[in-house]
């Protein structure tokens, strides 16, 4: 039996021990939907979407959160989210913060409202000139703040690797959530257990995620004493990702080095933030960052996972806040 078939058997049982598994995921989804927010339903806080044209023609989704009585010299943040998640991820930071600050959030290009791109244009230089067009449309003038998670501080840091003159001018502060400059694939071990299955392409892929996707959200994407809401929070999110998402944006993490970038990151007050149970983006990478990031300060959320801003979203909004102040 060859590889490729191995793996095919394996999926098929994967499938078909899984058919239970996913009526009952179905009906525990369903009873938890009125738990996924405190207040308000999670995915129900928006604004009117706005288009940017991105440099290849992708429109990129973009909300903004206007705060007509923010002080004048308040900076604008600007929020980036992980591979395949939405806007959505800022839940509860746009929740605490509305009104207070200007806000702008966008979907990276093939996730959520935005256009679809492709495999020859879903790289981090793509993501960056995305941002760049981002601020040039919604935040021309004035200070920023940018928060990145994941794949979205991944996009930062490659943008201060093209466009170092924006950090310490435009750009006032940053902060960097469960992300990496490099050296990923071979330390995370959620990443490297997806690499099979990618080699095997969308159609072991598109199975996989038909069914049980709640418990593999448990397993990788959260800490251990992550709660029902926030399993449930990732899981609704990131089950919408199209699977060429998967596809198309993983050779980023192979190949990942934005070290470029990190000596202009330090010209700005940098907030570098990870759960200490990261099984995506571990920890020690966050603790890299922190070292190599002149002037920056690390951030331990203990027990968290990748799903920071979720899990724990009451310590990702006190780091934010502080940061903002240093900022000002």
């Amino acid at each position: 039996m060859n590889r490729l078939t191995a793996l095919g058997v394996t999926a098929g049982a994967f499938v078909a021990a899984g058919v239970t598994a996913k009526v009952v995921d179905v009906r525990r989804t369903s009873a938890r939907r009125d738990e996924l927010a405190d207040a308000t339903a999670f995915g129900t806080v928006h604004s009117p979407a706005q288009t940017v044209v991105a440099h290849d023609g992708t429109s990129i989704n973009v909300e903004v959160d206007e705060a007509p009585d923010a002080p004048a010299d308040a900076p604008t943040i600007v929020f980036a989210h992980g591979w395949t998640c939405t806007l959505d991820t800022w839940h509860f930071q746009r929740l605490a913060l509305r009104g207070r600050y200007r806000m702008v959030f966008y979907d990276q290009r093939s996730h959520g409202a935005s256009g679809r791109s492709h495999a020859d244009s879903s790289g981090l230089d793509d993501l960056a000139q995305d941002l760049a067009a981002v601020l040039d449309a919604h935040v021309p003038d004035g200070p920023v703040v940018l928060v990145g998670h994941s794949m979205g501080g991944m996009t930062l840091m490659e943008l201060a690797g093209r466009e170092p003159k924006l950090f310490g001018t435009r750009v006032v502060a940053t902060m960097l959530i469960g992300t990496s400059s490099g050296r990923l694939i071979h330390e995370a071990p959620a990443l490297a257990k997806l690499a099979p299955l990618l080699r095997v392409a969308s159609p072991v892929l598109d199975w996989g995620r038909g069914f049980n996707s709640r418990t593999l959200m448990k397993r990788w994407a959260v800490g251990p004493g992550a709660s029902d809401a926030a399993v449930d929070m990732t899981d609704l999110m990131i089950r919408q990702a199209r699977t060429q998402v998967l596809l198309d944006f993983y050779p980023n993490f192979v190949t990942l080095d934005t070290t470029a970038g990190l000596v202009d990151l330090g010209q700005v007050p940098t907030v570098v933030l990870c759960g200490t149970k990261d099984m995506l983006t571990p920890f020690k990478h966050s603790r890299r960052l922190a070292e190599t990031i002149p002037g920056a300060t690390l951030v331990a959320v203990e027990g968290a996972g990748h799903m920071v801003m979720l899990e724990q979203p009451g310590r990702v909004t006190e780091a934010l806040q502080g940061l903002l102040e240093r900022a000002a």
